[in-house]
């Protein structure tokens, strides 16, 4: 049994609704009929919306009312505009379909322009040009990342999870569609050795980036978390700093999982700090302001009152330059990972590494990212408690 439901606009394709029906008998030809009802009112439903309401409107309304941190929005934003609205903005937000949506997903995995296989030009300006001097050249398919088909996913499941609460739609699609697999986290840290001479010409370089590298290397926190740490989040009488603030986009927010959480320091760590605290006292001084508690521990040299925090985006390009000079492929981040790899294999355990890094989820997300360093933890205190046991006599 066979219904025209319509097209999809995903495809161009005609969609039709199937089901089968055995037998020949009279009961076969009341459930023929019923089965056909159904059919029927399905497509009816699926071809003839009760709403008008578009996807690209609930799209909006769903950015609208969704309470999420600007930085986040504008990336939103750019998926919506240039990949999802595109393809399906003007549908019915009740015909969206789980079928529609995996087609979706897996032509951008094909090509993130969703090109219809057919070679043509990508003209780089829209008159009439000189496409040599322009560098016009022929479409090459480029498919889309996975993990960025699975955030435009997030975007559409958010919208349709709202449609449904909204009552523009009976179910959610999305929450049944495939998408595609989260790829295992592989994180790289810096070797020990490599770690020790990054930490040397940092120090080399200035104090100041050295003891910010040192303290990203022994704390693991995130780049916009060191930007905005303040003199008043470091307790150097308890040896601890509190870390619950975050520098983003030139804002400064709650951290990334909004939690405020303590990280003890060791005494070589508070000895950097309290160098660190007399130094920009000094330059403040020596700057014609107030040493004040609440100014930032790192700060660039265009504001050596240290009322502006050292830029993010300042730190990850000069900490890469120096690894290159050194020879060493490595990144600014890659220094979480080292300081939860180190503490794992030294046989932290996992809650206290987790609760270091500040990640959500109770340990979960450790594990996740870290499960090779665990395991080889795991194997530690198997051999620890080994050693430890009684020898057995063997004939």
């Amino acid at each position: 049994m066979i219904v025209y439901a319509g097209i999809d606009p995903v495809t161009g394709k005609r969609v039709y609704l199937r089901e089968t029906i055995q037998g020949t008998d009279k009961a076969a030809h009341k459930r023929a009929e019923k089965t056909l009802n159904k059919l029927l009112a399905q497509a009816d439903k699926q071809q003839t919306a009760t709403s008008s309401v578009k996807f690209s409107f609930a799209l909006e309304e769903w950015m609208r009312t969704n309470e999420i941190e600007e930085s986040t929005s504008n990336t939103y934003r750019g998926y919506i505009n240039r990949t999802i609205v595109p393809a399906l903005g003007e549908q019915p937000v009740n015909k969206v379909s789980v079928r529609m949506l995996e087609t979706f997903y897996s032509d951008l995995r094909r090509c993130r322009e969703r090109c219809d296989g057919k070679p043509y030009v990508e003209y780089r300006k829209p008159d009439e040009h000189d496409c040599q001097k322009a560098k016009c050249r022929p479409h090459a398919c480029s498919p889309m990342a996975q993990s960025t088909v699975r955030q435009i996913h997030a975007i559409i499941s958010g919208t349709l999870d709202a449609a449904e609460r909204w009552e523009w739609i009976d179910s959610n699609p999305a929450r049944v569609a495939r998408k595609p697999k989260q790829k295992r986290p592989e994180p790289t840290p810096p070797t020990p050795a490599e770690a020790a001479r990054l930490s040397e010409e940092a120090f080399r370089i200035d104090d100041d980036w050295g003891t910010l590298v040192w303290l990203a290397m022994i704390t693991g926190m995130r780049r916009g978390e060191l930007a905005a740490l303040r003199f008043s989040h470091i307790d150097l009488d308890q040896e601890v700093v509190w870390v619950h603030r975050n520098w983003v986009r030139g804002k400064e927010k709650d951290t990334k999982t909004h939690q405020r959480r303590r990280i003890a320091l060791d005494s070589e760590t508070v000895a950097l700090l309290r160098e660190q605290h007399d130094r920009v006292a000094e330059r403040v001084g020596g700057a014609g302001a107030e040493f004040r508690e609440d100014l930032f521990v790192f700060s660039s040299i265009e504001t050596p009152d240290h009322t502006e925090p050292y830029s993010p985006n300042a730190m990850t390009p000069r900490y890469k330059k120096m690894a290159t000079r050194l020879g060493i492929n490595t990144h600014l981040h890659a220094l979480r990972h080292y300081s939860a790899t180190e503490l794992l294999t030294a046989g932290v355990d996992l809650p206290t590494v987790s609760g270091r890094l500040g990640h959500g989820g109770g340990g979960a997300t450790t594990l996740k990212v870290y499960a090779a360093w665990v395991a080889a933890s795991d194997r530690k205190a198997a051999e620890i408690l080994g050693s430890r046991m009684p020898k057995r006599r063997r004939d």
